[in-house]
């Protein structure tokens, strides 16, 4: 009877299931757009995110050109987006701005594409292809919203993407100069100020440029070391007349008395040509020699910088609810893991319930044997004993 009772639940615990799971089959397989749509809402507001993105897949085109065509593809693109598909939540959402530019939900739509965007990067050393397009992005939507309330997330954004990028320029550039191809790291390093002067890493550039010229020169045949060791000079003076007094002068200062002599430059000479260069960088680039606090200072105010470039975009998320939705993805998947744990345990309780269900029914079958076996050998040993 007890058996009965425990094979009696099971069976119920497993039809509840598998009913749930018909419902949500039939659902999906269904042609009634209005129960799909109630069912979709309701899914996404019960934070059952990936349930509703299938729902709201289903009906794009069954609902176009109906009034809940809009509803329909923007909450496709949230489901997705709060189940963290952040790469399907993007095309949903530039498909959404295609078809609906003036919706109510435009301004929203635009900032939770760019924050797809955002987390479909790739850290510095990796291809930044994809921080590219998010950059070409928040910045149309920072010039066509510029009273929006997720501007200042949208600028903490650039100031990272712009950190990451000046840093991979550099690091580029800067492998050469580890590969000891000091005539390519000059070009290079040369290269990284061209195409941006305002780098963030630009004392380094210009440390490792000067680094590269001294180092070819020193390599080269002594008919060319003249020549290159001059080279070095000028990359010298560009150094020093924008960063006096930092720590790595001393190490250019070595080789700046070396090369001077080789260049067979005299001390007037070298003053003359500092005061040239120097002239030359304030009238074009505006450059100020600093002082030896203010250097320091500078290179602090710059770490930090970059520092709360990486922080500051969860600091402005907190400041509005949109965006603390968008901040709570992390709740949200560690919300999915808990509720899938949960479900993995009842799966491993029904499958102990059921072993032991089926350990239960083989020993009542066996003892059930062995009493059938024992009741036919007992007439026969009461026959034997007559």
């Amino acid at each position: 009877m007890k058996n009965l009772k425990l094979l009696a639940a099971l069976l119920l615990v497993v039809l509840a299931a598998g009913g749930c799971k018909n419902y949500y089959d039939a659902l999906l397989k269904s042609d009634d757009v209005d129960l799909k749509f109630k069912a979709g809402i309701d899914y996404y507001n019960k934070g059952k995110f990936r349930k509703s993105a299938e729902l709201f897949e289903s009906l794009v085109l069954p609902s176009q050109g109906t009034p809940k065509e809009d509803s329909v593809q923007y909450y496709n693109a949230m489901s997705n987006y709060r189940y963290g598909d952040y790469t399907t939540a993007e095309q949903n959402f530039a498909k959404f701005l295609e078809v609906f530019p003036r919706s109510p939900f435009t301004e929203e739509s635009k900032f939770l594409r760019i924050k797809c965007l955002y987390e479909a990067t790739y850290r510095w050393e990796l291809d930044q292809t994809p921080t590219q397009k998010a950059m070409s992005t928040i910045t149309t939507f920072m010039y066509e919203h510029p009273e929006s309330q997720y501007y200042n997330i949208c600028k903490a954004m650039m100031a990272e993407f712009q950190e990451r990028l000046d840093r991979k320029s550099f690091e580029a550039a800067k492998l050469y100069y580890n590969m000891q191809d000091y005539k390519a790291a000059h070009y290079a390093l040369k290269g990284v100020l061209k195409d941006n002067s305002n780098n963030q890493y630009r004392e380094q550039v210009l440390y490792y440029t000067a680094m590269s010229s001294y180092k070819f020169a020193q390599m080269s045949v002594p008919e060319k070391q003249k020549e290159r060791y001059m080279t070095y000079v000028d990359d010298y003076y560009n150094f020093v007349s924008e960063y006096p007094d930092v720590v790595e002068r001393k190490v250019l200062d070595d080789n700046f008395v070396k090369a001077r002599k080789i260049a067979g430059l005299k001390e007037d000479d070298s003053t003359l040509v500092a005061k040239t260069q120097s002239a030359e960088n304030k009238e074009v680039e505006g450059v100020v020699p600093k002082t030896k606090v203010k250097i320091k200072a500078d290179r602090r105010n710059a770490k930090q910088a970059i520092k709360d470039a990486k922080k500051a975009v969860r600091i402005e998320e907190s400041k509005n609810s949109v965006a603390l939705g968008v901040s709570d993805d992390k709740a949200l998947v560690k919300q999915r893991k808990a509720e899938q744990r949960k479900i993995d345990k009842e799966n491993r309780d029904d499958v102990k319930a059921a072993k032991k269900i089926e350990r239960e029914e083989k020993a009542a079958a066996k003892k059930a044997a062995k009493e059938k076996a024992a009741a036919e050998k007992t007439p026969a040993a009461e026959k034997k004993t007559e």
